[in-house]
C-alpha cells in the first residue's frame, strides 16, 4: 500500500525540464506588434483582409468600414476586461492567456488593452490631482492675504495701540510654536480626509455611530475543491468574504481612530509600572487591567461580553535596517511572508494614504488578516483593522493596528485588535531595536483542551512570538542575501545562485506547509477517526495549472498530540537525518544522507538541507528530500518535501525554483500544553506536536476522492504518530 503513495509522490514531483519558463509563452515578432498597433490594438489581421490589385474608392471605403467593425472589441469583451482590471490591473502572462482564451482574443490584444487602460487611468488621476493642487494653491493664497491684513491691523491688548514688531514674550512665542505644530498635524490629517471627501473631520458622526455594512462586493479565496466529505471549501463565518472596502463617509472616522490608536500604542510601549508588572517567569510583562482601564477611560474601549483580554510586550534587537523593517510591515505581501507561521492570510482592502516625502510616514491602510497557530485544534483569529505608520520627532518609527469593529459591528467577530504594533528605533551597524505590543480581546471558545493553557497564557499569539519570528526570519534573509558560500554550507552547492534558488524553494515549501496545517476558514477540516486529541483532520484541494504543485487532487491530513518530552528534544530528533528511518515510513528503512546544508542563523537547528534516500527499492533511487528546520524560543518547525532529482539539479544550478512541484509535509512543535494521565492527574511542561501530510491521491483534478485514499492517509499518519511516540517515550531515552 505504501508503494502506491511513493508512486503518487514521485509522479507529482516532476516538473524540472517539462516546466521550463521559456515554454510558457511565445515571443511576438516586431511585424506582429506593428500590425496590432495599426489596428488600434483591437485584433490581429487575417490573411483574407489583404487584397491585391486595384480597388475603387467606394469599395475601399466599404472594406475599411467592415474591417473597423470586425476589429472592434465587443461589449461583452470590454465588460469582462473592465471587471478583471479592477482586481488585477497588471495581469501576468498566465492570466492574459486565460482571459484571452475566455474572450476569444490573442494574449497580445489583452496585453495592449490593459496597457491602454492603465495609461487612461493614470491620465485621469493626474488631471484630478492637478485640479486639487490648483484649489489648494488658491486657498493658500487667500489665507496669505488674510494673514497680511490681520498683521497690519493688529493692536496691543493692553493699550489698544498698534503693536511693535519684536514685542513678544518667551511664553507667547513658545505657545505660538506649539500651536503651529498642532495645526500642522491637524492640517495633515484633514488633508488626507479631504482628498477623499472634501469635508472637515468635524462634520462627520462620532466613532460611536456605527455605519451598516455594505453588500458583499469582494470575493476572496486561494483554495478550491471540497472538504473531505463534501461541502463548501470556505468557513461559513469567513470575514474575508463579508468585509468590503470602506465607504467615503467611513474614511475620516478611520483616520481619527488611527491617530488615537497611535497615541495609545506609544504610551503602552514606553510606560512601566504600575501599568506593566513582571510575570512569574521573570522575563515577561503582564498588563495591570485596572490600571489600563483607569489610564484609558476615554480611549478606544469595547469590552465585549465573554471576551478575555490578552496583552503582552516584548523588546528585541533585530538584524535589519529600520527603514527596511518599516517597508516590510507596510507591505502586506512581505509582512504575511515574513510572518507566514502566524499570518495565514492577509489582504489590503484600501490604501487611504501612501505617506509623504517618499516614505511610509503617515501611511494608512485598511487590512483584513487571519492569525493562526500551526495546529487544526486552535481556531484562527480574523481581524479587520487599520494600519497606521508614523515617524516621530526623535526618529522612532511606529506602526499601529486597531480593529474597525466600531464602524461595522459584527456579532460573528471573535477577536478585536486593540492598539497593537511596534516601535522601531535605529541602531548602529544596520540593527534595529523593536518594542512589540500585542493587545486583543478574544473569545477563547473553540480552543481544544490541549492548547487551552498555551492560548490562555497569551503565548500562542503574543508579542514574544512575533519578535522571535521576526528575529529568526531576519537572520534567514541575511543568509539568503549573502553573496558568498558560508563555511557552514556543505555539499553539492557550488555557486551563490544555486544557494539562493534552493533557499527560495525552501521558503515556498514552508509557506505552503503553514497555510495548510492550521484551522483556517479558507478550508473546512473534517474529522476522520479517533477520539480526543488524536483526531485526524483532513481536507482536499484541487491543483490546476499551478507550476508549483503537481496537478490533481491533493489530500491534506493533520493531527496534534502531547509528548512528555521537551520541545528541543523533539526538534532535534525529527530534524536529524540519522534518526529519520525511525519515523519516516516513506523512506522505507533506507539510509538517509545529507547532500547539501545551508546554515540560516545563530542556532544550528536553523538550516536548509537536501537529503538523499539510499534505498534498496529501485523505485526510490531518484528520491531526494528538501528539508528546512527552524527554531526559536516560542516554537519550531521541521518541513520537508520529496523532489525530483532532475528538477533539483536545475535549482542547484541557479534555475527558477518556482517551477518545481512541491507537496510539503512536516511538523510544528510548541512548548507547554497538558495531557490527562491514567491516574487522572494532569501532566504539563511537555511538547505539543502537530503532524501534517500532503499527498497526491489522484493526478486528475476532476476525479472524485475515494474512501480508500482517505483510509490510507489515515493509516499513514496514525503509524507515524505511533513511531514518534515509541521513539521519544521516556523509557527509551
Amino acid at each position: 500500500m505504501m508503494d502506491v503513495f511513493q508512486q503518487n509522490l514521485m509522479d507529482g514531483d516532476g516538473g524540472g525540464p517539462q516546466l521550463h519558463p521559456l515554454d510558457m509563452a511565445g515571443n511576438p515578432s516586431e511585424s506582429e506588434l506593428a500590425r496590432l498597433r495599426d489596428d488600434d490594438f483591437d485584433s490581429n489581421k487575417s490573411g483574407s483582409d489583404n487584397h491585391e490589385g486595384p480597388t475603387s474608392g467606394d469599395d475601399l471605403q466599404d472594406e475599411r468600414r467592415k474591417k473597423k467593425r470586425y476589429h472592434r472589441h465587443t461589449q461583452h469583451q470590454i465588460q469582462e476586461m473592465e471587471a478583471f482590471f479592477k482586481e488585477f490591473p497588471h495581469p501576468d502572462d498566465k492570466q492574459r492567456k486565460e482571459l484571452g482564451r475566455q474572450l476569444g482574443l490573442e494574449p497580445l490584444q489583452v496585453k495592449f488593452w490593459f496597457q491602454n487602460k492603465r495609461t487612461q487611468m493614470k491620465t485621469q488621476h493626474e488631471r484630478h490631482e492637478n485640479t486639487q493642487l490648483r484649489t489648494e494653491n488658491e486657498k493658500l493664497r487667500a489665507d496669505n492675504m488674510r494673514y497680511r491684513e490681520a498683521l497690519n491691523s493688529a493692536s496691543c491688548p493692553n493699550c489698544g495701540g498698534p503693536t511693535a514688531i519684536g514685542e513678544m514674550s518667551f511664553d507667547e512665542h513658545h505657545l505660538r510654536l506649539e500651536n503651529a505644530r498642532l495645526r500642522e498635524e491637524i492640517d495633515r490629517i484633514s488633508a488626507i480626509a479631504a482628498r477623499y471627501v472634501g469635508k472637515p473631520i468635524g462634520n462627520y458622526p462620532p466613532l460611536s455611530s456605527p455605519v451598516p455594512p455594505r453588500p458583499l462586493d469582494l470575493g476572496f479565496g486561494s483554495f478550491s475543491g471540497q472538504s473531505g466529505v463534501g461541502g463548501d471549501v470556505y468557513g461559513c463565518g469567513d470575514l474575508f468574504r463579508s468585509i468590503t472596502a470602506p465607504t467615503e463617509a467611513e474614511k475620516p472616522i478611520i483616520i481619527e481612530l488611527a491617530v488615537a490608536a497611535m497615541e495609545e500604542l506609544i504610551r503602552m510601549a514606553q510606560v512601566g509600572e504600575p501599568m506593566w508588572t513582571m510575570g512569574l517567569d521573570g522575563t515577561s510583562s503582564v498588563l495591570n487591567e485596572d490600571e489600563y482601564i483607569r489610564a484609558f477611560a476615554r480611549g478606544i474601549t469595547t469590552n465585549p461580553t465573554g471576551f478575555k483580554r490578552e496583552a503582552s510586550r516584548e523588546t528585541g534587537v533585530i538584524i535589519m535596517n529600520h527603514i527596511n523593517l518599516v517597508e516590510i510591515l507596510m507591505d502586506v505581501s512581505q509582512w504575511s511572508t515574513i510572518f507566514s507561521s502566524i499570518v495565514s492570510r492577509a489582504m489590503t482592502l484600501e490604501v487611504l494614504s501612501t505617506g509623504v516625502a517618499g516614505n511610509y510616514n503617515g501611511a494608512l491602510q485598511v487590512v483584513t488578516a487571519e492569525f493562526q497557530v500551526p495546529s487544526p485544534l486552535v481556531p484562527t483569529r480574523e481581524v479587520h483593522f487599520v494600519r497606521y505608520c508614523k515617524q516621530h520627532s526623535d526618529g522612532t518609527w511606529a506602526v499601529v493596528d486597531v480593529s474597525l469593529d466600531t464602524l461595522r459591528p459584527n456579532p460573528a467577530v471573535r477577536c478585536r485588535r486593540k492598539p497593537s504594533g511596534c516601535l522601531i528605533q535605529e541602531m548602529p551597524n544596520g540593527y534595529s531595536r523593536v518594542t512589540w505590543l500585542e493587545h486583543v480581546e478574544v473569545d477563547h471558545r473553540g480552543v481544544h483542551n490541549l492548547y487551552r493553557q498555551l492560548v490562555g497564557s497569551g503565548h500562542a499569539f503574543g508579542a514574544k512570538r512575533w519578535v522571535a519570528t521576526l528575529d529568526r526570519q531576519c537572520e534567514r534573509l541575511a543568509s539568503a542575501m549573502a553573496t558568498h558560500i558560508s563555511s557552514g554550507d556543505v555539499g553539492v552547492i557550488t555557486s551563490p545562485e544555486g544557494r539562493k534558488s534552493m533557499m527560495k524553494l525552501a521558503e515556498r515549501m514552508v509557506i505552503s506547509f503553514c497555510a495548510g496545517v492550521s484551522a483556517s476558514t479558507a478550508h473546512t477540516w473534517t474529522t476522520l477517526s479517533g477520539t480526543g486529541a488524536d483526531d485526524v483532520r483532513v481536507m482536499t484541494r484541487k491543483s490546476v495549472d499551478d507550476p508549483g504543485r503537481p496537478p490533481g487532487i491533493v489530500l491534506c491530513a493533520a493531527t496534534s498530540f502531547w509528548l512528555p518530552v521537551s520541545p528541543k528534544q523533539v526538534f532535534d530528533f525529527l530534524r536529524d537525518e540519522n534518526s529519520r528511518s525511525e519515523w519516516d515510513i516513506l523512506s522505507n528503512g533506507g539510509i538517509v544522507q545529507e547532500m547539501a546544508h545551508i546554515a540560516n542563523g545563530r542556532d544550528t537547528g536553523n538550516c536548509v538541507s537536501l537529503l538523499r534516500v539510499n534505498s534498496a527499492n529501485s523505485s526510490q533511487s531518484n528520491m531526494l528530500i528538501l528539508q528546512e528546520s527552524c527554531t526559536d524560543a516560542t516554537g519550531s518547525f521541521v518541513v520537508y518535501a520529496p523532489v525530483d532529482i532532475v528538477a533539483m539539479n536545475v535549482v542547484l544550478n541557479g534555475g527558477d525554483p518556482d517551477y518545481v512541484a512541491l507537496l510539503p509535509s512536516g511538523f510544528s512543535i510548541l512548548p507547554g500544553g497538558s495531557s490527562m494521565q491514567s491516574g487522572g492527574e494532569v501532566a504539563s511542561d511537555g511538547s505539543l506536536l502537530t503532524v501534517a501530510f500532503q499527498i497526491l491521491v489522484d493526478s486528475v483534478p476532476t476525479a472524485k476522492l475515494s474512501l480508500g485514499s482517505v483510509a490510507t492517509v489515515n493509516n499513514l499518519i496514525a503509524c507515524t504518530v505511533e513511531r514518534i511516540r515509541a521513539s521519544l517515550s521516556p523509557e527509551n531515552n
